[in-house]
């Protein structure tokens, strides 16, 4: 005999709830050594647009800070990526410094002080501090700022000074995107000269430091010992994975780093 079909109601199965990905770099918590110090290129890197080309001032800002607008009306602010990256390095006392060869340092800087930093949502889930000391005992993990060394007559003289950032309080991320940084090297010329005024005002070695660039003949730098990695589409998450990688391939003394 057949068995004639019941009324009973088919339970349908629960939804499949896929996870956001966090947009804070995985090697910033997976315990392992992170750089001394994290060197960013600002056009096409940071922002995509050419700050000495295409930004007319007067800046303007709108949206609280969030964006800014020029003379012309055209608006300018951060790849995506960019405010939670600075959020996750702030967490971590993880220096930043900037490095661009713009022929317009002083509206990158107003623009730099103009773009605010907004606060992470409440859930965003940033690193700890306390963790970070435990995890990276390479890792310098202090926002204070070693003293500057005595630069030499033959090299000081021609080039420009180094902003020095005060220290941030620990757990008040600053607003401005500029401060966020704690030096910046920002004047036309080879960037080797920014990265030997790096070195000087921050202290930290060569091998320690990793540099985003989006322009491969900036690679040159590696000729000093630092890591550079090329950024495809401005700085992401992803970006920032890999080139942390490279770094550490290039730590260990062999050739597992990643093709940049």
């Amino acid at each position: 005999m057949v068995k004639p079909p019941t009324d009973t109601p088919q339970i349908a199965p629960p939804p499949t709830i896929l996870a956001t990905p966090s947009p804070i770099p995985s090697t910033f918590t997976d315990g392992l050594p992170l750089p001394k110090l994290l060197i960013f290129d600002l056009d096409y890197t940071l922002w995509p647009f050419w700050v000495d080309t295409h930004v007319t001032p007067p800046l303007k800002a709108k949206d609280n800070n969030t964006r800014a607008v020029d003379r012309l009306n055209e608006s300018f602010a951060f790849y995506p990526g960019v405010p939670p990256l600075l959020h996750a390095a702030h967490a971590l006392s993880l220096p930043l410094a900037l490095a661009s060869r713009t022929s317009a340092p002083e509206l990158a800087v107003s623009l730099l002080k103009t773009l605010h930093i907004p606060p992470p949502p409440p859930s965003s889930p940033l690193p700890s501090t306390t963790t970070t000391t435990n995890s990276h005992p390479h890792h310098n993990n202090t926002t204070s700022r070693p003293p500057l060394p005595p630069s030499t007559p033959s090299t000081s003289s021609s080039l420009p000074k180094l902003r020095r950032a005060p220290s941030a309080p620990a757990l008040t991320p600053p607003k401005r995107a500029y401060d966020f940084f704690a030096h910046s090297a920002i004047f036309p010329g080879d960037k080797r000269t920014h990265m030997a005024r790096l070195q000087r005002a921050s202290g930290v070695p060569y091998a320690e430091m990793l540099f985003f660039d989006d322009e491969g003949r900036n690679r040159n730098v590696e000729a000093l010992g630092v890591c550079f990695w090329l950024v495809r589409d401005g700085v992401t998450r992803e970006e920032v994975d890999r080139g942390v990688r490279e770094w550490r391939g290039r730590r260990k003394g062999g050739d597992g780093g990643e093709e940049g």
